[in-house]
């Protein structure tokens, strides 16, 4: 079997310590994995901002690969990092093998992620929180501007109905 390269770039609230099992697996087959960790979360809490943009974590990215000297990748992006790793292939797309979607963000351009989550809201069943909005989120997100509140959601991910966005994951 041929060796690949795999870079694992973990969803919101998370860190590279995530895909720590994943990552051990791969290695055993092989193959190269790194597992950078996104501004302002994780390791690298401590740079959390107000400056920090979807331009921010597509940056870390490009920059992670290009460092490393990187070619024929295969991106992984978990959640909210389907955001990061569309960005990436956008930027360096000659860098890049292949995308995958581990229950990521796609968003078009102009989109922001909450404009495409804001339909699986509507629908969730459970109706609590302020105004009573409901607090439904798919993997990695929250309402509220994505803030994480630190409590579990009213209900999990595959008790709301899917939307055509989701159905795009890969």
């Amino acid at each position: 079997m041929e060796a690949k390269t795999y870079v694992l770039v973990h969803g919101a609230w998370h860190g590279a310590w995530c895909w720590r099992e994943v990552a051990g697996a791969l290695r055993a087959m092989g193959h190269q994995v790194t597992t950078p960790t996104q501004t302002g979360v994780g390791e690298r809490k401590h740079l959390l901002g107000k400056d920090i943009t979807l331009d921010t974590f597509v940056d870390d990215i490009v920059n992670h690969i290009e460092a490393e000297e990187f070619t024929d990748v295969i991106l992984v992006g978990h959640s909210f990092a389907g955001i990061s790793i569309t960005g990436t292939a956008d930027k360096i797309p000659y860098r890049i093998r292949h995308l995958v979607y581990l229950d990521g963000v796609i968003i078009e351009s102009g989109q922001s992620a909450y404009s495409t989550n804001a339909a699986r809201h509507r629908r969730c069943p459970a109706k609590i929180g302020r105004g009573g909005r409901p607090r439904c989120f798919p993997a990695g997100a929250a309402a509220e501007g994505f803030r994480h509140t630190g409590k579990a959601p009213a209900c999990r991910l595959g008790e709301a109905q899917a939307d055509a966005a989701s159905r795009r994951h890969l």
